[in-house]
């Protein structure tokens, strides 16, 4: 039975890739920073014991690690689906702060922590994916109206990060795919998003599902469309 290790797993998107997978019979370890809060993930739980819910900040520097004491077996999917949006204001001026630390820490150095802790565990499994949950806002090809410049530059780096982790984890097998996973309508996104969560779910894990050696380090619109760097 395949595994999926999702971090923010209780709202959103990450509880729509636990939902979708726990439908198609995975095995699922979900985490989140208030497991007993989790009220949305618990009412997932299939009863047969293939869904355990694990506390993990992201913002914690020692939280993958500790994590990892806790989850064993191989890892079909590693993703590193915890993010913030940062400051309610980014703009010029006001965005050098301990926030812009902050951001940069839950969105670049988490998922970097994460791969590290667990590369052996994902390198052991079939399917042998990490998939990072990024930003068409990291792009800075595609940046054409300036600011928001704390969470354009941890997502930048995030995109760094994988792409290099696709370099130094090809000899294991290790496929990492970079994701931006659309628009889509969660409290993160707004009402006015051009997505549903189930829509976004189902483009991502399509686009898991048909990962290759090929796919891995490149930077993938929800819709299977290369985004630029």
């Amino acid at each position: 039975m395949p595994h999926a290790l999702i971090t923010g797993a209780n709202r959103g998107l990450g509880l729509g890739h636990t939902r979708t997978l726990l439908e198609r019979e995975w095995t699922i370890t979900a985490t989140c920073r208030e497991p007993e809060k989790a009220d949305d993930l618990k009412a997932l739980d299939p009863g047969d014991g293939r869904l355990r819910i694990v506390r993990y900040d992201a913002a914690k520097l020692d939280a993958a690690e500790t994590l990892a004491k806790e989850v064993s077996g191989p890892i079909d999917i590693l993703f590193a689906n915890a993010g913030a949006m940062g400051p309610k204001d980014q703009s010029f001026g006001h965005a050098a702060s301990q926030a812009f630390l902050d951001t940069m820490a839950v969105n670049a150095l988490a998922p970097l922590a994460l791969a590290e802790a667990f590369a052996d565990q994902v390198a052991a499994s079939q399917m042998k994916v990490i998939a990072l949950q990024s930003s068409r806002m990291g792009s800075i090809a595609d940046n054409d109206s300036g600011g928001r410049y704390v969470y354009r530059a941890s997502k930048a780096a995030l995109n760094a990060i994988g792409k290099s982790l696709s370099i130094d984890l090809k000899d294991r097998g290790v496929i990492v795919l970079i994701l931006h996973p659309g628009w889509v309508r969660t409290d993160m996104g707004g009402p006015n998003g051009l997505l549903t969560i189930q829509e976004s779910v189902d483009g991502e894990l399509d686009l898991i599902a048909r990962a290759n050696p090929a796919m891995s380090g490149r930077f993938f619109h929800v819709n299977g469309q290369d985004l630029p760097w």
